[in-house]
């Protein structure tokens, strides 16, 4: 294995010189920063060209230049790491430093959370081939796979970020949107939940009934203007919780793992009021860090008092059940601060913003006020990728699962005896996630070289923002600080992606 990484990392080097060797005297041939200067009728013009041609090295030939630029970059190996400095006479490290969080917080979550779905969508759908369910699916994704991103963010903007913000003005949902959203929430549980016509229509009418019933109540209380899930609520949902993580994780007959699930909601329903009066007065990330490795402690000890032999599905149940209904304590924390903010100055009761990373004219020491505003700004530009990704996840993992569950040691397991469950659980699941182990590697590490339009359209200061602006201003030195940034992340996510196919398939070992 070391000798393996050893070998790759050699390669990797070699790779990353090679194609930074290329790049920078293609691009230092292909651009001339002086070009507008030789034009200029200005008197201090000529004094500008020498200064630029000083600062940039123009007066030295591309290939040699080159080596000035590496000579910098090797100074990393000293303490002294010098990419140059931008068109601007700022710091290429700064703008990289400014502009990585931004773009890593906008595609990590995008990216995860497309993952997730598509994931479980795409296995439903594999599990139910050739049911209103699947061709709804497949619809859904060729539908969002042929939709132009830049086209998706400006409907949200649109639909999601104006028009929402004008209701909010005059909040009143029509009779019609009722029945609207309750006929298409009918048909999606139905479509996912029915088999036979008899169970179909039941679902249905009790999915739509339900979801009537819940705009109907939002509508009157006015919910959307000062949200909150409240202890009762939570107390449902993490009763709720704790069923189906035990019925994904290790079947509901598995008594032992259900009690330690309902154990941990029961705890998170008892910790309702001290978390929310921990998180008044000491809200910060180091507490949300403390609190989450709480609750992961107490997992392991609920699971070490219900079996003392192989905890670890016990142990499993219990902290991801712990995990979210904790998960929901914070989000109902973070809904709280709702009102207040809406009522800011900077917000001015429109909460959803069409443009920026953040409002800057919202100046508060209030870490919920601050997360909300974050939040608030990341929904629309992350749902754009979400809708985007999610089809092509849908496709990959319907696909993989598709043609795992037709292996002969499948069918060896299901003649077995074993119940489905365990059979896509812990036989397929695992399999399928081979293929995609690389495509989840390589959309992130070209999702962090900038969503572009995305960006552009949100006004975002990503790397995607960093790296047309050094293009459109001939900027060598910011070009060359974005391409062996998003250079480095391809070689290191093909290294990971070798690696992980190793850990999901014993079979593949990593020799000489």
């Amino acid at each position: 294995m070391l000798s393996y990484i050893s070998r790759r990392l050699g390669i990797s080097i070699m790779i990353l010189f090679g194609s930074s060797f290329l790049v920078y005297n293609l691009a230092a041939y292909a651009s001339d920063p002086l070009a507008e200067l030789r034009l200029s009728n200005d008197d201090s013009a000529q004094q500008q060209i020498a200064a630029l041609t000083r600062q940039l090295n123009l007066d030295v030939p591309p290939p040699l230049r080159y080596f000035l630029w590496l000579r910098g970059l090797l100074g990393v190996f000293v303490g002294n790491l010098d990419l140059g400095t931008t068109r601007d006479g700022l710091s290429v490290q700064s703008e990289l430093a400014f502009a990585i969080p931004v773009t890593i917080r906008l595609v990590l979550v995008a990216t995860i959370t497309a993952l997730l779905l598509g994931l479980a969508l795409g296995i439903i759908s594999a599990l139910r081939q050739y049911s209103r369910f699947d061709y709804g699916m497949t619809f859904l994704a060729f539908l969002l796979y042929s939709l132009p991103i830049f086209w998706v963010a400006v409907l949200l903007k649109e639909f999601m970020a104006i028009q929402f913000n004008n209701f909010l003005s005059e909040p009143n949902i029509p009779f019609s949107w009722m029945i609207f959203f309750s006929i298409f929430t009918g048909v999606f549980w139905s479509s996912l939940l029915g088999g036979e016509r008899r169970r179909f229509w039941t679902v249905f009418a009790g999915a739509f009934a339900t979801n009537f019933v819940i705009l109907w109540a939002i509508d009157l209380t006015d919910w959307y203007l000062d949200p909150g899930l409240g202890i009762f609520l939570i107390a449902f949902l993490s009763v709720g919780i704790a069923f189906g993580i035990t019925a994904l994780s290790s079947g509901l007959a598995d008594v032992k793992a259900k009690k330690a699930a309902l154990v941990m909601a029961g705890l998170a329903i008892a910790w309702y009021y001290p978390a929310q009066w921990i998180f008044d007065n000491y809200g910060s990330y180091l507490t949300i860090f403390v609190m989450v490795a709480l609750v992961i402690g107490t997992g392991v000890l609920v699971a070490g008092a219900f079996s003392k032999i192989d905890r670890g599905p016990i142990a499993r149940t219990a902290i991801l059940t712990g995990v979210l209904c904790g998960f929901l304590i914070l989000i109902d924390r973070v809904m709280q601060s709702w009102k207040e903010y809406s009522a800011t100055d900077a917000v001015n009761y429109r909460p959803v913003p069409t443009f920026g990373q953040r409002k800057d004219q919202l100046v508060t020491e209030d870490f919920w006020l601050n997360n909300l505003d974050i939040i608030m700004h990341l929904i629309l530009p992350t749902l754009a990728l979400i809708l985007i990704s999610l089809a092509g996840w849908i496709r990959y993992s319907r696909g993989a699962l598709l043609e795992v569950l037709n292996q002969d040691y499948i069918r060896t397991a299901r003649a077995k005896g074993l119940n489905e469950r365990v059979v896509i659980t812990r036989h397929a699941f695992r399999n399928m996630m081979l293929p995609l182990s690389s495509l989840f590697v390589g959309e992130f590490v070209g999702l962090v070289g900038g969503a572009v339009i995305t960006e552009r359209v949100f006004g975002w200061q990503g790397m995607g923002t960093l790296g047309i602006k050094a293009i459109n201003t001939y900027d060598l030195n910011l070009l060359m600080g974005v391409n062996l940034l998003l250079s480095f992340l391809v070689v290191t996510g093909n290294l990971l992606a070798d690696l992980l196919y190793s850990a999901l398939d014993p079979r593949i070992r990593l020799r000489k």
